[in-house]
C-alpha cells in the first residue's frame, strides 16, 4: 500500500515516469485492481491509450466488481474516436456494484451520444448523471451536518 500511495503522490505532482515506475512496483508486491487501474490513468496521461486500455482489463480480471476500469477504457476509447466501443464498457461501469464516482460514466455516456448525434440518449445520461451527482451532494451534506452530533443517517 506504501508504494501505490507514493505511486499516486508522483502521479498528482505531474512525474509520470517516477509514478510508473512505482506503480509496476506496487504490482509486482501486491496485484491489485486498483494499481492496474491506476497504472492505466498514468499511461493514458501519457498518451499511451492502448497500454493503459490493457491495464484496465487485467484490472477487470482481478476485480470483476470495480467499475472504475470499465469507465476508463471507455474514456480511453473517447480519446481515441472509437466511440461505439466505448458505449458497452460505459453500461458495465454503471452497474459495477463498487464503484465512485458514480456518475462518471452517465457523463461519459453523454459525450458519446452527443457525439453520435443522439440528443435523446444524451440527455437521458446527462439527467442521470445530475440525479446522482446532487444525491450525493445531498448525502454528503447530511454527514457534514450531522458530523458534530454523533448521528450517521
Amino acid at each position: 500500500m506504501r508504494i501505490l500511495k507514493q505511486a499516486y503522490e508522483r502521479q498528482m505532482a505531474g512525474r509520470l515516469e517516477e509514478a510508473v515506475r512505482l506503480y509496476r512496483a506496487s504490482i509486482a508486491e501486491n496485484p491489485t485492481a486498483e494499481a492496474h487501474t491506476f497504472l492505466g490513468w498514468t499511461l493514458s496521461q501519457m498518451g499511451r491509450h492502448e497500454e493503459a486500455i490493457e491495464q484496465c482489463k487485467i484490472a477487470i480480471t482481478l476485480d470483476p466488481e470495480f467499475g472504475n476500469p470499465y469507465n476508463d477504457i471507455g474514456s480511453y476509447l473517447i480519446h481515441l474516436g472509437r466511440v461505439d466501443q466505448a458505449i458497452p464498457w460505459l453500461e458495465l461501469a454503471k452497474k459495477a456494484p463498487r464503484y465512485e464516482p458514480r456518475h462518471f460514466p452517465y457523463l461519459n455516456l453523454y459525450r458519446v451520444y452527443v457525439k453520435l448525434g443522439e440528443l435523446d440518449r444524451a440527455q437521458r445520461e446527462l439527467q442521470q448523471a445530475l440525479f446522482i451527482q446532487q444525491a450525493l451532494e445531498q448525502q454528503t451534506g447530511m454527514v457534514e451536518e450531522d458530523a458534530g452530533t454523533g448521528s450517521v443517517n
